[in-house]
């Protein structure tokens, strides 16, 4: 959440999706580390984020103090994607190993670089980035919730 957005309760977010026209159809979000849920009054696009009422978030003071916190849809309203995509939330939690079953510990974080995303994986001796290539990343099974990876020299 970016700021409050004039002096009906709206607030401005950033746009962190791909998907930036569910916003139209959007009727509840849940805001911060408590997950707080919120019903959507309205949602609309502006510029390069979006504007969003909630119920019973009537002043520009109550939506400050949303200020900095993730807002995030409810799984059913998640736009469904194509076949091979994931969400990053699936993927947090997912037990990683190499190719030959040595295990690396457990994806903790999902990191923008800009290039391709890296996984950071950690147990409670290390930490390994993996970036996410093909060459490197062989196998997401979510029912098993397993990545399977094959790293690239230096990596270990």
């Amino acid at each position: 959440m970016l700021k409050p957005w004039g002096f009906r309760g709206e607030l401005k977010i950033q746009i962190l999706t791909d998907f930036p026209e569910r916003f139209a159809s959007l009727q509840t979000v849940f805001i911060g580390e408590d997950a707080k849920r919120f019903s959507v009054e309205r949602a609309r696009l502006h510029g390069n984020a979006a504007l969003l009422k909630l119920k019973g978030v009537e002043t520009p003071e109550e939506v400050d103090r949303l200020r900095n916190q993730l807002v995030q849809v409810p799984t059913k309203e998640a736009v469904p994607l194509p076949e091979g995509k994931l969400y990053l939330y699936q993927l947090i939690g997912l037990q990683v190993k190499t190719t030959q079953g040595e295990p690396l510990g457990q994806v903790e974080d999902v990191l923008d670089t800009g290039a391709n995303d890296v996984y950071v994986v950690r147990n409670e001796a290390r930490e390994v980035l993996i970036p996410a290539i093909p060459s490197v990343v062989k196998e997401i099974d979510l029912n098993h919730g397993d990545m399977i990876v094959e790293l690239l020299p230096g990596l270990t």
